[in-house]
């Protein structure tokens, strides 16, 4: 399963490590270690990271849907903004992208730019989500990822691959090695949301789940080993 580009999600909470919230600059050093690894050995590397060390918006009543939603876009704009730094501080080049102006901090979104940005061996990050609300950093990275016709998409999680029942509640919970996308759907696994595994299936777009905790977890999965749980297209 070794892939030429990737796409790699993070999750907001990773970056701040046992903090829960804001960043660990040592979490996210580590993080940009490993992915130069796979930057120096020729992999274009797209991330998507998101928002939920700064926001949850979802969690209040007393806020609409759609302005919680744009919160939660300039919270992974702000992580984007951040980990493209601590990249840059690792010796690698980056571009920003977001899918509505940000004034300078960003360029507007477009698949030649992007391109153009792999091109020159630069690590490109996707912030903003879709651009719009109801839509999940899941759905940014399925949409980016079928976009910019990526190998596949590395989710680095706090758990080590997908089980069919959660762990922490269940000790006999059974680990897939590999599964397919349509087996998640049918089974309510939740490896990414309903709308991004649809469209993740619809377009034949290959996942691949595993641990941020595990020793290169990042680097190995980017050169295509992977010890957590392929889900075929």
């Amino acid at each position: 399963m070794e892939s030429k580009r990737v796409l790699l999600k993070l999750s907001g909470e990773a970056l701040a490590g046992s903090k829960k919230t804001g960043f660990d600059e040592e979490t996210v050093k580590e993080v940009a270690r490993q992915v130069k690894l796979s930057v120096d050995a020729g992999v274009e590397v797209g991330i998507v990271i998101g928002g939920g060390n700064f926001w949850r918006g979802r969690t209040s009543e007393a806020i609409d849907r759609p302005k919680a939603d744009q919160i939660g876009m300039l919270a992974t704009v702000m992580n984007c903004i951040y980990v493209s730094e601590i990249f840059r501080n690792a010796g690698m080049k980056t571009e920003i992208f977001t899918p509505f102006a940000c004034g300078t901090m960003t360029q507007m979104f477009s698949k030649d730019s992007a391109n153009m940005c792999f091109a020159q061996g630069k690590v490109v990050f996707f912030a903003g989500g879709t651009g719009h609300p109801y839509f999940s950093t899941d759905t940014g990275i399925a949409l980016r990822a079928i976009e910019m016709e990526a190998d596949c998409i590395l989710l680095a999680k706090a758990i080590d691959g997908v089980y069919d029942s959660d762990p922490k509640l269940n000790p006999e919970a059974k680990k897939y090695e590999e599964i397919s996308i349509q087996e998640v759907i049918d089974k309510k696994l939740a490896v990414v949301d309903l709308t991004a595994s649809i469209m993740c299936m619809e377009h034949h777009m290959p996942m691949a789940v595993f641990s941020l905790n595990e020793k290169d977890g990042i680097a190995n999965a980017m050169q295509g080993k992977i010890h957590g749980t392929i889900v075929t297209a």
